[in-house]
């Protein structure tokens, strides 16, 4: 699987591609700024865009566009994503700061596979987007490669979403170490070592504690490798017993997993258990099903997958490597 569709919203706002003037049919009137999520991108293999690089876009944009009330943007292609990192999209963003005033969403890397595999898209230090904007509410990046993330305080952040087909363990700690008071939805793809993903149980361990994020409701844990030991871990983590969503989806998870999940601690409280891309046989999901929807969950068993074999080998693969 990989990822084959930009945002459609961003913090409840429908996304709005801006398109440069001279794009023909592509454009049209502006909507008003506040009412949409705006999404910035240059397209280097179009030989008719009407721009000569995404700074290019980037200025026609704060011409354009009344960016005082600008609530969310969308950061799309920026170019040959593979050859330049983010860096240059971190510092735009951050030496415009005083020009989003209104700023609540942030989302870097809206890259379909068409455009860059995940794997590919070279990321950057974020860190310095949160630190601009302290009444951010809403961040999220995707692509791991070159990303980095360092410890912060960050009073009104409500969404925290890193996407990667191997997310560095480096950020899964800086989040970990990170205080968050406001933090409601936290969702991390871990992905696979092959790509980068050296996240290990123990840096996940402070997250399933809970301690720096207090007002937490929505844990997103997937996309990995390590599913069936994560599971055994949330099954009694102190963090779950306030959440209203569980993300364990996307990964490796097979029956082991969910057994644990089964014998640990009551998930009856959750409003929704996400378990969709797994590899359970029809009696555990019989079982899930039985013990939880029936006790009014919202249960996603849906993608049960068969595991690949290759000279007695079976192989589990997670839903966005590549």
């Amino acid at each position: 699987m990989t990822v084959n569709e930009h945002l459609r919203e961003l913090h409840a706002l429908p996304a709005h591609t801006y398109m440069p003037p001279g794009a023909g049919g592509r454009s049209g009137p502006l909507p008003a700024a506040a009412s949409v999520a705006w999404r910035l991108f240059y397209d280097s293999y179009d030989d008719d865009f009407p721009a000569e690089d995404f700074e290019d876009v980037w200025r026609g944009f704060l011409a354009a566009v009344d960016t005082t009330a600008v609530r969310a943007l969308i950061i799309g292609q920026w170019g040959e994503c593979y050859d330049r990192d983010s860096g240059f999209v971190v510092e735009l963003l951050t030496s415009n700061a005083d020009r989003f005033p209104a700023l609540e969403a942030v989302f870097i890397g809206d890259l379909v596979a068409e455009e860059a595999e995940i794997s590919w898209i070279e990321q950057t230090d974020v860190t310095p987007v949160l630190e601009a904007y302290p009444r951010l509410r809403e961040f999220g990046v995707r692509g791991g490669s070159g990303l980095t993330f360092r410890p912060l305080r960050h009073e009104h952040l409500r969404t925290l979403v890193f996407e990667a087909g191997g997310l560095p363990g480096g950020v899964v700690r800086a989040v970990a170490e990170s205080d968050l008071p406001a933090l409601r939805r936290l969702d991390l793809w871990l992905g696979v070592s092959e790509y980068g993903g050296d996240a290990t149980m123990e840096d996940l361990a402070p997250v399933l504690t809970g301690e720096r994020l207090p007002a937490l409701r929505s844990l997103g844990l997937k996309n990995s490798e390590l599913q069936d030991e994560i599971a055994a871990a949330v099954a009694g983590a102190p963090v779950v017993a306030r959440l209203h969503t569980l993300d364990l989806s996307m990964g490796t998870l097979t029956d082991s997993g969910a057994e644990a999940l089964l014998s640990g601690q009551p998930l009856t409280h959750l409003a929704r258990l996400d378990l969709a891309h797994h590899f359970l046989s029809d009696a555990v999901m019989e079982r899930l099903r039985e013990e939880l929807e029936g006790a009014g969950v919202d249960v996603d068993l849906s993608d049960q997958e068969e595991p690949d074999e290759y000279r007695g080998e079976v192989w589990r693969y997670v839903a966005v490597s590549e």
